[in-house]
């Protein structure tokens, strides 16, 4: 009995402590589940606060911001108020297109592409043989010329003492032949006063003719005489005369001059210093007379700027200006406003616009304003015509 009721006791102390080892299973088991149900009410709480909103720190970060810009903006003002500039802008300068004024063939050229030559410096020669004869046939012209004008002068020395003898001579003819009038006449009155008886009839025919031959050489007599009157016309004759060969010595030294100019024509030089471009001509070539040969681009330089009409109120000649080429970054140049062109840049177009139509758009104009260089220009960087520039103009 004592055998069986002792494995009985073993075994409810096994149970007991099986039983304790369930209820700390329990234990642990509930304090888990409240560790877990801890953590869910911890989460929950944080979702509760991220719906609250964003808070006050972005809206001091945007003010911060604004503020900034406001400054920077309000400084920005500050320092450009008084300055204006446009990207509108370009070098200008004189391009002098160089034509020849004869024709003829190149036999000389002494000019490259881009090549810098001064004023009077020879360009090119053409053939002078045909302009050389047309000066030597002037020349031949204007030697007839002022022969026959020295032989007018001498005619009119002549007529000055010819004409007034004539005119002497003349009236003296008148008195001979009005005096052999009279001796005609008194013959034939002789003859007609006597007897019949005392003349012959052959006297009388004879008194007859030469009173007539005495009165026909009066009147020529005295034609000849109104001929030899016109003394002061037949000396203006003469001097016109002289004039009409003095003129003739004019235009022969006129197309004289003119064949020189046209052989001196032959040698094209520069009329400015200045840089070649735009070369079309080759040694050999014929030149037509007004063609363009090629361009002398003048070294004094300008900037043309196109700034806005709303732009112009306080611009003023003689404003600073600072310049900024295109071409050359770094290159800083100086200058200052020399006028203002007294029209928008649309007025002087090839096509000005018609703005006299019911569909009218306002648009703001661009006026030219002419700006000199102060600043040397540097020689390894030279500034040809049409690159861009940026001008800033300070205004007073």
């Amino acid at each position: 009995m004592s055998d069986q009721t002792a494995p009985s006791h073993g075994d409810e102390d096994k149970q007991g402590e099986s039983g304790k080892s369930e209820r700390k299973d329990g234990d642990t088991s509930d304090h888990s589940d409240g560790d877990k149900n801890g953590s869910g009410n911890g989460s929950g709480n944080n979702g509760s606060e991220k719906r609250k909103g964003p808070g006050k720190k972005p809206l001091i970060i945007l003010a911060v911001v604004a503020v900034i810009l406001l400054i920077g903006g309000f400084i920005w003002w500050f320092a450009t108020r008084n300055q204006a500039t446009t990207d509108d802008a370009y070098t200008d300068g004189n391009a002098i297109t160089i034509a020849p004024q004869v024709s003829g063939y190149v036999v000389d050229l002494a000019i490259n592409d881009n090549v810098y030559v001064h004023k009077g410096d020879l360009l090119l020669v053409i053939d002078k043989r045909d302009y050389q004869a047309q000066v030597d046939a002037a020349q031949a012209q204007l030697g007839l010329a002022e022969s026959q004008l020295n032989a007018a002068l001498v005619q009119l020395d002549i007529a000055r003492v010819q004409y007034p003898a004539q005119y002497l001579q003349a009236k003296a003819q008148t008195s001979s032949a009005e005096a052999n009038l009279k001796q005609a006449q008194a013959a034939w009155e002789r003859q007609h006063s006597v007897d019949q008886r005392a003349t012959s009839q052959q006297n009388i025919d004879t008194a007859d003719a030469q009173q007539q031959t005495a009165r026909a050489n009066v009147q020529q007599a005295h034609a000849q005489e109104q001929t030899a009157s016109l003394v002061p016309q037949q000396i203006r004759q003469t001097v016109a005369t002289v004039e009409e060969r003095r003129q003739q010595v004019q235009q022969a030294e006129a197309q004289l001059e003119q064949a020189r100019l046209n052989l001196s024509y032959c040698e094209v030089r520069a009329p400015s210093d200045g840089w070649i471009t735009r070369r079309n001509v080759n040694y050999g070539s014929f030149l037509q007379a007004g063609v363009s040969l090629f361009s002398i681009v003048a070294p004094n330089v300008w900037v043309t700027a196109n700034f806005k009409e709303t732009q112009l109120e306080r611009m003023r000649p003689g404003d600073k200006v600072d310049l900024e080429v295109d071409a050359y970054s770094k290159l800083e140049l100086h200058g200052h406003i020399d006028s203002v062109q007294l029209g928008s840049g649309s007025r002087f177009s090839a096509f000005p616009a018609e703005n006299a139509t019911g569909n009218f758009v306002k648009i703001v104009q661009r006026v030219p304003v002419k700006i000199v260089i102060d600043s040397a220009l540097p020689r390894d960087q030279p500034l040809g015509l049409g690159l861009s520039v940026t001008p800033k103009v300070y205004l007073k």
